[in-house]
């Protein structure tokens, strides 16, 4: 069984591996779907947002990413969060623009629990930024040696 640490790398008993899985394939699914219908619009823009919504789904669930999911994380709500916001801003009204702003929220909403429930909310998140900053300093210093 593969075991689930939370960014601080302590055990997280309370969140099963089922649970997580879950979770992250919900991810995934809205994240990829959003992306179907951004392609099914045609277009640059549209295009390169179906492309950074695959890019970030798949980076949710790369083994290699586990250290700094918690960044992938962020940047896949940063990118919903700012893709519904260009939609609000200047985006056309018609029926599958307001389901795939519903597909988006239910993406948002996970991405925050994903947030609250691993890596323990915004103290989390500024606590794993400080320590991924320390490791760059630190190893910036061994080079220079």
């Amino acid at each position: 069984m593969i075991s689930i640490t939370t960014r601080r790398g302590s055990h997280a008993p309370h969140h099963p591996q089922p649970a997580v899985a879950i979770r992250r394939a919900t991810i995934v699914g809205l994240a990829l779907s959003t992306a179907a219908i951004h392609l099914s619009l045609g277009g640059t823009l549209f295009t390169l947002n179906a492309i950074g919504y695959v890019v970030l789904a798949a980076a949710i669930v790369l083994p290699g990413l586990g250290p700094v999911r918690w960044l992938v994380t962020l940047g896949l709500l940063g990118f919903t969060a700012a893709t519904i916001g260009g939609w609000v801003a200047f985006g056309a009204r018609f029926p599958l623009a307001y389901v795939d702003k519903a597909i988006e929220l239910v993406l948002a909403a996970f991405l925050l629990a994903e947030v609250w429930l691993l890596d323990g909310g915004p103290a989390g998140t500024i606590r794993s930024a400080r320590a991924g900053l320390r490791s760059v300093v630190s190893r910036g210093r061994r080079v220079s040696r």
